[in-house]
């Protein structure tokens, strides 16, 4: 490796500049969490409803704001942290409502959730298209960092929403129902939403031409493809993993999914198969799609080094 590779391949590493690595992303973590801690405390000792959009706010939004944060002591190149602020917000406000639209008209079936998938990454990769446009140069690390902040965007309105709903009940606020919603989807959040827009970002900016203009190409419709069939999975695993724990029961399938009727002694086994299975589904499904993220940025990493030599040696704009 000569000199000038070896100085790219340390910025695609880590970043043009090391002094900007200051780990506020797990501080803002902590402080984030600490606050959320303190929110539920006092809200659940005054019972004061006034502090619900509070709570909702900071338990929707601390991790993916931390994935921002995380992103903007990373992303080298055209793009600021005041560029990924935008697009975290933009995104996350225009994705949901694009896929609020799209979504819609769907009915419900076996597909529905392999359909959401689709149009939920579709919606997300056009935004993803969109913010990063400006971002020069393009490479599979770049694009997955913008990506995660896409997807971040996206997580937390949705979050948000999801906490709502659970919070109103027929009897009022269900403030142990907001509180499980939220720390579940915090959890969750980097191995949903956040890896599947990486992972499209990662193959859509691999795709670019010198590092500059987007092109299509098979890689990126199987990546669309792939993360859209994760998300899915993802969404659909509570239902695979009843399938399965009934199976597994010697239950048939018909009379204990449609009619709830399962041989005596077994409901027990099959409650607890079911949330087994739903775990472990999960973790093989975000497992998956760190490999395949892992794979694409490293599969990329000697085009990248040499976009990064040619950016440093080309003026933006020639």
């Amino acid at each position: 490796m000569t000199a000038s590779e070896e100085s790219a391949s340390i910025l695609l590493r880590d970043g043009p500049e090391r002094t900007r690595r200051h780990g506020w992303w797990w501080k803002a973590l902590l402080a984030g969490i600490a606050l959320w801690i303190a929110s539920t405390i006092v809200t659940a000792s005054t019972l004061n409803v006034n502090l619900i959009p509070t709570l909702i706010l900071l338990g929707s939004f601390v991790v993916p704001f931390s994935v921002v944060l995380f992103a903007a002591e990373r992303v080298n190149g055209s793009f600021t942290g005041s560029h990924l602020m935008v697009a975290f917000f933009v995104s996350g406000v225009l994705g949901v409502l694009g896929a609020s639209l799209l979504e819609v008209h769907l009915s419900q079936n076996l597909f529905t959730f392999l359909a959401v998938g689709f149009i939920e990454e579709f919606v997300k990769g056009v935004l993803l298209f969109l913010v990063g446009r400006s971002l020069v140069p393009k490479t599979a690390r770049q694009g997955a960092l913008l990506g995660a902040v896409v997807g971040a965007g996206f997580a937390a309105f949705e979050s948000a929403g999801y906490a709502f709903s659970a919070a109103l009940t027929g009897q009022g606020i269900d403030l142990q129902s907001l509180l499980q919603t939220e720390v579940i989807r915090a959890v969750l959040t980097p191995l949903g939403h956040v890896l599947w827009t990486a992972v499209l970002g990662a193959a859509i900016f691999a795709a670019s031409r010198d590092g500059r203009r987007y092109r299509f190409t098979i890689g990126v419709v199987v990546a669309y493809v792939v993360v859209s069939v994760l998300h899915g999975l993802w969404d659909s695993m509570g239902a695979i993993g009843a399938v399965v724990a009934v199976l597994v029961t010697g239950n048939r399938i018909v009379p204990a999914l449609v009619y709830g009727f399962v041989r005596p002694g077994t409901a027990a086994e099959v409650s607890s198969l079911s949330t087994a299975f739903y775990v472990v589904g999960l973790a093989v499904i975000s497992l998956i799609g760190l490999v395949v993220l892992t794979a694409l940025v490293r599969h990329h990493r000697r085009r990248d080094v040499s976009v990064l030599e040619q950016h440093h040696r080309t003026p933006l704009g020639v």
